[in-house]
């Protein structure tokens, strides 16, 4: 599985030849390092570990240091890639130039935390009548049986926390690699908020 790790920078708009307008959210893909490779003989399973985004030397412990060894200076994320597509080795730098020929990618991220909500802002619920006396408006309503089985089941759609998620969107097209500027453009929104990491994969389904 090729991926990278990734920063969202924010959302945006192109235009193509035909001045068709496109929304596109930026993603700026720095130096990813493979500072360790995972065997099937020595670990069970492939990977390679990237690691990308500088950090000061004195903020890393020795244990986290350690891990990188002579290859770099500590990095901020490390990241486990799967099935890693390409051959590569450790010290290899990889950039968004792995994207040029891949027409489209998934994107994993942690979702913006919206904290405790209720059933119809979660889940999208009807609620009750908004008229006058009808004492039922945004309630949750009926969660159970009373005498059988006198107990709500597990996974019953209530109030609870919101977002905050790993969440994964997929088949976003790729608008545009920019090498010098190392940001990749892709078609539509991604999760989380601004400055927050994420994986971009090439897609699974496409």
């Amino acid at each position: 599985m090729l991926g990278l790790i990734g920063k969202k920078i924010g959302m945006t708009q192109v235009f193509d030849a035909k001045g068709v307008l496109t929304p596109v959210t930026v993603i700026k893909i720095e130096d990813n390092v493979v500072v360790a490779n995972r065997t099937e003989e020595k670990n069970g399973y492939s990977a390679a570990v990237l690691a990308t985004g500088d950090m000061k030397k004195d903020r890393a412990s020795k244990p986290y240091a350690g891990q990188f060894g002579e290859v770099c200076d500590p990095k901020k994320t490390v990241m486990e890639m799967r099935d890693f597509d390409s051959d590569v080795k450790v010290g290899d730098v990889l950039g968004v130039d792995m994207f040029k020929d891949i027409a489209f990618v998934d994107v994993t991220g942690t979702s913006k935390g919206k904290g405790y909500q209720g059933g119809m802002k979660r889940y999208g619920f009807g609620g009750g009548r908004a008229t006058h006396g009808s004492k039922f408006h945004r309630d949750l309503g009926g969660t159970a049986m009373s005498s059988t089985p006198s107990r709500t089941f597990k996974g019953h759609r209530m109030a609870g926390h919101m977002g905050n998620e790993k969440t994964t969107v997929q088949n976003l097209k790729v608008v545009a690699v920019d090498s010098e500027m190392q940001v990749l453009m892709v078609k539509g929104a991604i999760p989380g908020p601004t400055q927050s990491t994420v994986i971009v994969r090439k897609a699974i389904k496409k």
